[in-house]
């Protein structure tokens, strides 16, 4: 049997140990649950600079609303999930419910999807040793189709916590059916806990890509603010979610089906005039009516998401 030095077998062992997975932290887990709750909610954006002294400046941005921020799945052992799933609803008035945003917590993922540029994405797998310790935040639209994604790690110093990190992004709902005088956004998200909820920090670079480079329009900030408020304004969601939860844990599924090993993903605006969220609240709507209809099935669902797909 051939014989190794202990200095030799330390070194192989140390750097097995420094690419192996450690465990999630307590706190970080804590902290990302710490966004659920029922919250009010404002939206504010106000562009603040631009390089074209001859740029005019958007008017800000305000809304307020009802939001029920939840773990609607998670993954691995109970007490150390390696995947949290956070779904947020949005209540108008007492009853109306709209599916709002999703985000998906990922534990030392390596694989990320860039945003490029027209409903187009790359993905890019980082070494180990570079998303050792780090929680990636993956954004999905309201139809569970990509948004962006960025990896961090939660900081948890001096009373505070908090995760931050830059990735590109497609234009906002608030302005993509608005402007074409640009075609990226370049986000850095804040997520910090507080005492009364939550808040969403936002640094935003609005960009022009081309075949030429990037070149910045203006920049943009933003502050999401969440107070935790009772359960009972979030009612109306709670008894919807409990409705409609099975659909979308298939609409989560067959996505999950659809990405697995893809490096592009690029999505069609529309197919025969038709656009994929309405395809899919239509199947949502057969789903509830008519549970278990293989009309509305996870395969129903799959085949409609790729017919979007280029």
């Amino acid at each position: 049997m051939k014989h190794i030095s202990l200095s030799i077998f330390l070194a192989i062992l140390s750097s097995a140990l420094a690419f192996a997975q450690e465990a999630p932290r307590p706190e970080d887990i804590t902290a990302i649950k710490g966004q659920c709750g029922c919250h009010n909610v404002v939206f504010t954006y106000a562009e603040k600079s631009a390089p074209d002294k001859q740029y005019t400046f958007k008017d800000p941005y305000t809304a307020r609303g009802t939001e029920w921020v939840f773990v609607a799945e998670q993954q691995g052992p109970a007490n150390q999930p390696t995947t949290i799933v956070i779904q947020h609803l949005l209540v108008a008035g007492d009853s109306v419910v709209i599916k709002h945003w999703r985000e998906d917590w990922s534990f030392e993922s390596r694989d990320l999807l860039t945003f490029r540029q027209n409903a187009t994405w790359k993905r890019v797998t980082r070494p180990a040793q570079q998303v050792k310790g780090q929680w990636a935040q993956k954004v999905f639209e309201v139809d569970d189709s990509p948004r962006y994604e960025g990896s961090a790690t939660w900081n948890h110093t001096n009373g505070r916590h908090y995760w931050e990190s830059t990735a590109d992004a497609p234009l906002p709902r608030r302005e993509y059916t608005k402007r074409q005088d640009y075609n990226v956004m370049r986000r850095t998200n804040h997520h910090e806990i507080t005492a009364t909820g939550y808040v969403h920090e936002q640094s935003n670079d609005k960009i022009i890509r081309s075949e030429s480079g990037d070149q910045l329009l203006v920049t943009e900030k933003g502050l999401n603010a969440y107070t935790r408020t009772s359960e009972a304004p979030c009612g109306a969601a709670k008894a919807w979610w409990a409705k409609h939860k099975a659909y979308w844990a298939d609409v989560r599924a067959a996505w999950a089906e659809v990405l697995a090993g893809r490096q592009d993903v690029a999505l069609r605006q529309q197919v025969k005039g038709m656009v994929l969220s309405h395809e899919l609240d239509e199947l949502e709507q057969l789903a509830v009516a008519t549970p278990g209809s293989p009309a509305a099935d996870r395969d129903t669902i799959k085949r409609t998401i790729l017919k979007y797909l280029k």
